[in-house]
């Protein structure tokens, strides 16, 4: 095999050539091209501002969720005389059912609590028509 003389052939020119001092304003004529990025600038009062929108929006929600759900529990307060009434009435409670749950100092507050004269008594006797089913009871 024949040994290679690459060095000592001519070579055949390009026709192309580098002009002068290009690798060394490269760089900077390559930055000057590129678009300037700016950092974006976000203002400490415009989070603020955000947190604040934020916290009424909540507010508005949390004050506006009762009225415009309407609350389906519509208590009324009962009276004393619609309670005596209903226990009188409608239920099947007896005078012992009662006496069995109430203490024996309950029951002496209800007797020394109430004052009666005779003349009440007299009038509410003879007004009831039930006298016989209260003496026998």
């Amino acid at each position: 095999m024949k040994t290679f003389k690459l060095e000592n052939e001519p070579k055949i020119e390009t026709g192309f050539k580098t002009p002068d001092h290009y690798f060394e304003n490269f760089s900077i004529k390559m930055m000057e091209q590129l678009p300037k990025n700016e950092p974006k600038v976000i203002s400490i009062f415009q989070k603020r501002k955000t947190l604040i929108m934020m916290a009424a929006a909540i507010l508005v929600l949390a004050l506006m969720i009762p009225i415009l759900i309407p609350s389906s529990t519509n208590t009324k307060e009962l009276d004393a005389a619609a309670l005596e009434n209903y226990i009188t009435y409608q239920s099947n409670v007896n005078q012992y059912d009662l006496i069995s749950v109430l203490e024996t100092e309950d029951i002496n507050n209800i007797k020394t609590g109430i004052v009666l004269g005779d003349d009440a008594i007299e009038d509410h006797l003879s007004t009831n028509s039930n006298l016989e089913n209260l003496i026998l009871e």
